[in-house]
């Protein structure tokens, strides 16, 4: 009887490289994943790991490819010849508002911002963006003062930095839709009822009790109570 022997999969190397030094490294792996797998340590830049903090903004190009390309490394596979280089801060002056004092004008945006004048609609930001937001159409949509459609077409922005990267201007389109959602969160969206009343009640101290018997409880209480907590259905 012939036995037939199993071969071994081999498992797919690339070769990557990371701050202009050659790895190897598993295919399949995540930029950030592949990076540990080098030996790198990460202390900071890499956040929440699921592409929400925006704290791993990454710049690659891959050999024979011209484009420069951008993603976050927690999102972002590796591929064979893959060149990067990690940018998990990126410098932008943010003018300083007091939020209680501004009013949404059509003008607000062009009174903090005004390069967002500048912008020649040349879609570069979009381009940029990893949460594939349209930011070109909501810098457009400041410049016209529209406040609601900013801070809609921007509500994904993780603030990863790309975009004022990219922008042959010099516009820093995240801090622009962080004014509208702070504008619209507080001046334009109806005020929720059940929040105001919760406030209410944290402030009367109905909740007291309960938060110092949890604060004496043991840590593996508290794992056990978390377990077995009534989960709200979907």
């Amino acid at each position: 009887m012939e036995i037939k022997q199993k071969k071994e999969k081999k498992e797919e190397i690339v070769r990557i490289y990371i701050m202009g030094r050659e790895y190897k490294v598993p295919a399949g792996l995540t930029i950030m994943k592949a990076m540990e797998y080098a030996g790198y340590r990460f202390i900071r830049g890499c956040g929440c790991r699921g592409g929400f903090c925006g704290g791993c903004a990454t710049v690659y190009r891959v050999k024979g490819d011209y484009k420069l390309r951008m993603a976050l490394a927690c999102q972002k596979t590796v591929e064979d010849g893959m060149y990067t280089s990690q940018i998990p801060f990126t410098p932008a002056e943010k003018p300083i508002y007091n939020l209680e004092e501004l009013s949404p004008s059509v003008n607000v945006f062009l009174e903090y911002y005004p390069e967002i004048a500048k912008c020649v609609s040349c879609n570069t930001c979009t381009k940029a963006c990893p949460q594939d937001l349209e930011v070109m159409d909501y810098v457009q949509a400041a410049i016209r003062g529209d406040i609601q459609e900013v801070a809609e077409l921007s509500f994904d922005c993780i603030m990863c930095g790309l975009c004022a990267m990219r922008c042959p201007t010099e516009i820093v389109p995240y801090n622009v839709a962080l004014l509208a959602r702070r504008l619209y969160g507080k001046y334009v969206m109806p005020k929720a009822k059940h929040v105001e009343e919760r406030i209410k009640e944290i402030e009367s101290g109905k909740f007291d009790e309960e938060i110092r018997r949890l604060k004496e409880t043991s840590m593996n209480n508290l794992k056990e109570m978390y377990e077995k907590r009534e989960i709200e259905p979907e």
